[in-house]
């Protein structure tokens, strides 16, 4: 059995395709991450809007607790 690359250059060179496989590679990895962070910056506002809107949800009740009582 023959190793198909014989050295790292040729690797990276994949026979003359090697901007097409690599682009292609970068692109993809570069999507992911750009995925990964929108959902974790999206994650963060909802959490920041649920917290907020709690907060608003807690003196309404209050408020509604005190005048009830008066």
């Amino acid at each position: 059995m023959q190793p198909y690359f014989y050295s790292v250059s040729e690797f990276i060179a994949m026979g003359d395709h090697g901007v097409y496989v690599w682009s292609c590679w970068a692109i993809t990895v570069g999507i992911m991450f750009v995925f990964i962070w929108y959902s974790r910056r999206q994650r963060q506002a909802l959490i920041k809007q649920l917290t907020i809107q709690q907060a608003r949800q807690a003196q309404r009740s209050s408020k509604v607790n005190k005048s009830s009582a008066l």
